[in-house]
């Protein structure tokens, strides 16, 4: 059996369409804001009008690349939460109304069980994928989680944050060293140049698998704002040591919880997930830790670590499979239960 699915990605400030059949990428089409830059941020406003203006070039776009028409599709996934609710309604308005006018299911889709699932779709860059059960690091610019996966319906948080994210500690880092927004990319790019040694920030002391990375924050804000006293030149001095170190502290933190679930569990297969998983050093990191425990490592293309509606569209074809499609009435939510 054949099943098209279309998913709609409108969760921040990026709006994605993409088509799959069956699990094969038929295309993935991305509107990126850069409105967000000069801010330091994303600004929620600004990202909502963005996402009316480009979705529906967007969904044009996706199903042009694919070579497909409106009426082979079957269903329409689309990203119920978590995520900015006024970017949110862009996306769930749309999916309900043009699901409607196609009379065909629409199927809401957990945004960080998607970021999992992505390891499931094929293309070019991706033939293979993890077996059941297998460990997932999912690391994003809001979440940082070890996750169990059972199976695409059966996922289980071993460990989570219990405050920031590791993918808002470099961009918050990359902040105040004074780089441009999104901060992570930029911290990568310099720590290939620096000594991950140059200088000591404490690693949190948190009980089993949960991570936080506020205090690691501070440290670092502390640490330079009394480095400047001394010399108000130190940060430009230092930058490649001071983004290898920050790095190296934060890629330590998540693979010792990591390596210490996968332990416990006795399972062998390991992915990484989210927007953080594209930075080298992670997966250098990564790479050594499997090569020397044994594992059998996982790590995704490129364009299924950002945010995207492919991975959306995996995770509803699993749905589908399982027949379980939502209501027009539905709702988005900006907190996810599955956390």
């Amino acid at each position: 059996m054949s099943i098209t699915i279309l998913g709609i990605e409108s969760s921040c400030d990026d709006t994605s369409a993409a088509v799959i059949r069956n699990r094969e990428v038929l295309s993935n089409v991305i509107a990126n804001q850069k409105v967000h830059e000069e801010y330091g941020g994303v600004v929620p406003e600004l990202a909502s009008r963005a996402h009316q203006q480009n979705i529906i070039p967007v969904v044009d776009t996706a199903l042009k690349k694919a070579g497909i028409g409106k009426a082979e599709l079957d269903a329409i996934a689309f990203t119920r939460g978590p995520g900015l609710l006024g970017s949110l309604l862009v996306g769930t308005s749309f999916a309900k109304s043009f699901a409607l006018a196609l009379n065909i299911p629409i199927i809401e889709v957990d945004h960080l069980k998607a970021h999992i699932l992505a390891h499931f779709l094929i293309n070019e860059n991706q033939k293979q994928s993890p077996e059941f059960p297998f460990i997932c690091l999912t690391v994003s610019g809001g979440h940082t989680q070890i996750v169990q996966v059972n199976s695409p319906s059966d996922m289980k948080i071993l460990g989570k944050t219990i405050d920031d994210a590791a993918g808002e500690a470099f961009d918050k880092a990359a902040k105040i060293m004074g780089l441009p927004y999104p901060g992570g990319p930029h911290i990568d790019r310099l720590a290939k140049e620096g000594n991950p040694l140059a200088f000591k920030f404490p690693e949190p002391r948190i009980k089993e698998y949960d991570y936080s990375f506020s205090g690691l924050k501070t440290s670092f804000l502390y640490f330079l704002r009394d480095r400047l006293k001394e010399n108000d030149r130190f940060i430009e001095e230092n930058m490649a040591d001071l983004a290898a170190s920050i790095q190296h502290t934060i890629i330590v933190t998540l693979l010792k919880k990591l390596e210490k679930a996968v332990k416990s569990t006795r399972i062998k297969q390991i992915a990484v997930a989210g927007g953080v998983s594209a930075n080298s050093g992670l997966r250098n990191s990564l790479q050594q830790l499997a090569d020397s425990n044994g594992w059998k490592l996982f790590l995704p293309p490129f364009e299924f670590t950002t945010d995207n509606a492919a991975m959306i569209a995996i995770a509803g074809h699993f749905k589908y499979l399982d027949k379980e499609f939502a209501s027009q009435d539905i709702a988005p939510y900006s907190k996810s239960s599955f956390r």
